[in-house]
């Protein structure tokens, strides 16, 4: 009864992590952020992306050659950073090593990201990509629906979009076999259809790697009547 106790007294502190004075998980500086002003200037400087895929494009493009021979689901996608040292790690202890702590630092950098503002001020509602119910129950959260929470407050939505089954892993996988994986794998809560038809709404997930899952879920979207579907993600893989 006692290791229980401490536990959620260790999980609860965890998750106040970002809050509280302590060192710079990257630079060691004391006292800070979980991440500090000079490391996140450092690390997670903005980039040029394409404005449909987050992919990194030359100064004075818009939309990358992709996108624009075949137009993603997406009407834009925002992306912080890259997936590279040090964020690889830390989505690393976010997501595998049940540190929910990072949630603010890391909905910092989404909030920071140019032309997030406006994004979220023209979103009806802000959707986290869920996880699987097995996946769910393994993880003890979905790190999405913690990022998106912090970056939206009254607009996060995490009843809406519905995963309905789990998928086989992604990783290593093309983007066509990705999106076979996750055919019907996203859907919209029928009782909540109203708060999608014919609403602009934003996705929320922490890593891109091929954009197949975001497809996936724009594709659930848009076939319950959302008008406009945005996303925005923490870090992009560039991977196309």
């Amino acid at each position: 009864m006692l290791f229980s106790g401490l536990t959620g007294v260790s999980r609860r502190l965890r998750s106040w992590g970002d809050a509280l004075p302590s060192q710079c998980a990257f630079c060691h500086a004391w006292p800070a952020r979980r991440v500090c002003n000079a490391c996140a200037a450092r690390f997670a400087q903005p980039a040029h992306r394409c404005g449909r895929c987050a992919l990194r494009v030359p100064p004075g493009v818009a939309v990358c050659g992709a996108c624009l021979r075949a137009p993603p689901l997406l009407d834009g996608c925002l992306a912080a950073v890259d997936y590279a040292y040090p964020w690889a790690e830390a989505l690393a202890e976010f997501k595998f090593r049940g540190d929910p702590g990072w949630a603010g630092a890391l909905a910092s950098l989404l909030r920071d990201i140019p032309g997030m503002t406006a994004a979220l001020e023209a979103a009806d509602c802000v959707l986290p990509v869920p996880l699987s119910s097995e996946r769910l129950r393994e993880r003890g959260f979905n790190q999405a629906a913690l990022l998106a929470r912090r970056l939206a407050g009254p607009k996060a939505d995490n009843a809406t979009l519905l995963r309905l089954h789990a998928t086989e892993a992604q990783s290593g996988l093309p983007r066509a076999e990705r999106l076979r994986n996750l055919r019907g794998a996203f859907a919209v809560e029928p009782a909540r259809a109203g708060a999608v038809a014919g609403k602009r709404v934003m996705l929320v997930d922490d890593v891109m790697t091929t954009g197949a899952t975001l497809q996936a879920a724009a594709e659930a979207l848009r076939a319950a009547g959302a008008a406009h579907v945005t996303a925005a993600v923490l870090a992009c893989t560039g991977l196309d």
